[in-house]
């Protein structure tokens, strides 16, 4: 008898639906997994929904359990926590990257157990804490840095939460939203508008995916300072402030991406294990600034593409089961 759940598709710019989808049976070394909840990173996920993938980068972009093609039809997403349904891990929460979907079937080497400190509903996290796990890899802090993160998204504010338990640093989040203080104040970081940012920095990580946010950044540098550069443009041109002080200060700015480990001592694995254990901190509940049920998916996403509904990481809630056969 064929069994069904439920999933999320994009069909076009800004519109989606929930579809019926066949759910297999879990065959040797596979999980099924029920969801409880998922998570839609604004940023990411948005410029998915209106279409902005390039495409050149169609093919660096697909979500590991992606099914669809860009830029419609297109089941997409990447924060996902569930529990497993048979086997050795029965009853035991996991993460996974997977889209919108009540219940998958995947390989079990492809979820990560979440550890009991940390709450499932903070453990949608974890894909976008691990990006920033990444970015300090890649940047490589020293005590004593004078570090800015401009951008005060989910990726920004993951990097600042990440870089705040750092010894001997300061550390300040710039963001041209008042709002974000108050995110910034339960990180325990410091907050500046970009006029008004401490610069000096020895390291900036710019994750605002504009022009004036990466002109800010390289601005707040001291010389020899380093710009990590996580914003994704998508089809976007943009204009980098290379002239002026970039020579003379001997600035760089290097770009960080989540699909290469930050460092070559680690897996994929152990990077996405660090990422859930620091989510047992709660200030990163700092990051989830809202929540709907997974049958409002279909009216939420333009919203929050538009900014009519504000977001970090808006939490996607699975009430009940949804399997059908």
């Amino acid at each position: 008898m064929t069994r069904t759940a439920s999933a999320f598709w994009l069909n076009e710019s800004g519109k989606g639906e929930v579809r019926q989808v066949t759910l297999a049976e879990p065959g040797p070394g596979e999980v099924e997994v029920r969801t409880l909840f998922s998570g839609v990173s604004r940023g990411t996920e948005t410029l998915v929904f209106r279409g902005g993938v390039p495409e050149n980068q169609h093919a660096v972009m697909r979500a590991p359990f992606q099914e669809g093609d860009f830029p419609w039809p297109v089941k997409y997403g990447y924060l996902n926590v569930g529990v497993v349904q048979n086997g050795d891990l029965k009853g035991r929460t996991v993460f996974c990257l997977y889209p919108h979907q009540t219940r998958y079937v995947v390989p079990e080497t492809s979820v990560t157990l979440v550890p009991e400190a940390v709450p499932a509903e903070r453990a949608v996290l974890a894909g976008t804490v691990e990006t920033a796990v990444n970015a300090v890899w890649d940047a490589r802090p020293l005590i004593g840095d004078r570090i800015a993160v401009v951008g005060g998204g989910m990726v920004g504010s993951s990097v600042a939460a990440v870089l705040a338990a750092f010894p001997g640093t300061r550390v300040e989040l710039v963001d041209a939203d008042p709002a974000r203080e108050e995110v910034a104040r339960k990180l325990g970081v410091g907050f500046a508008l970009p006029g008004n940012a401490l610069d000096g920095c020895d390291l900036v990580f710019h994750a605002s995916a504009t022009e004036a946010g990466l002109s800010t950044a390289l601005n707040l540098l001291a010389p020899e300072g380093r710009v990590i550069e996580l914003s994704w443009y998508g089809d976007r041109k943009i204009s980098v402030p290379l002239g002026e002080f970039f020579h003379s200060r001997r600035l760089t700015i290097r770009s960080s991406q989540v699909g290469v480990v930050g460092r070559p001592d680690r897996t994929y694995a152990e990077r996405m294990a660090v990422a859930l254990d620091l989510l047992a901190d709660a200030r990163f509940d700092a990051l989830i600034t809202g929540h709907s049920p997974f049958e409002e998916l279909p009216e939420v996403v333009p919203k929050l593409a538009d900014g009519e509904i504000p977001a970090l990481c808006h939490r996607i809630d699975y009430g009940r089961d949804h399997v059908s056969e």
